[in-house]
């Protein structure tokens, strides 16, 4: 059991690593805003995949925080809103449209305001697994975005990227909505449970 002096520690490792990560994801935004694909790839891949190091290193060694429970979702949530926005395009020439980046941005607003408000009355209210499917789709929705833009026609397997980025970007949607309805619906449950 965590005692509250750890609970409240500011500078651990996982919270250094999280805002590493979101000072990542600002030069992430610039290299997509001015086209530099390649360089935004590698950033993009770079902060999806040290994503669950921060989460690893807090449970591993005890370094779990109040300030690291809000910090970690946080900026994946930047990350991901921020990416989707800035790679809509209304002329079809992505496969993220602008409609799309609303539904991720809404959902992960709303969503964000319910774990604060579960967090608040102590009950837990963590990622369940459609939540972790939706990061997942969300994260090969960019990175294959943002791969197609590098090497416009690139195919792998005799599958083009183009298309399944459309794909990804369709499961991302539907996986995001899904979930999004699905913590509502939980969160109902648990609102009226302590409003008794």
């Amino acid at each position: 059991m965590t005692d509250s002096s750890a609970l409240d520690r500011v500078w651990t490792v996982p919270n250094i690593i999280s805002t590493a990560r979101l000072f990542l994801a600002l030069v992430l935004f610039v290299a997509i805003e001015r086209e530099l694909c390649q360089p935004a790839l590698v950033l993009f891949l770079v902060a999806a995949s040290t994503d669950w190091v921060d989460g690893w290193w807090a449970r591993r060694f005890g370094q779990v925080s109040r300030l690291g429970r809000i910090l970690d979702p946080l900026v994946d949530k930047v990350i991901v809103c921020g990416a989707f926005i800035l790679l809509a395009a209304r002329d079809g020439s992505s496969a993220i449209l602008p409609w799309m980046a609303v539904v991720v941005v809404v959902r992960e607003l709303v969503v964000t305001a319910v774990r604060a408000e579960m967090e608040r009355t102590g009950h837990d209210f963590s990622a369940g697994l459609s939540g972790k499917l939706k990061m997942v789709l969300q994260c090969g929705a960019i990175a294959l975005e943002l791969f197609v833009r590098c090497a416009p026609g690139a195919s792998f397997g005799g599958i083009d990227l183009r298309q399944a980025a459309g794909v990804v970007t369709w499961a991302a949607v539907v996986t995001t909505i899904y979930s999004g309805v699905e913590y509502l619906v939980s969160a109902r449950g648990l609102l009226v449970a302590a409003k008794r």
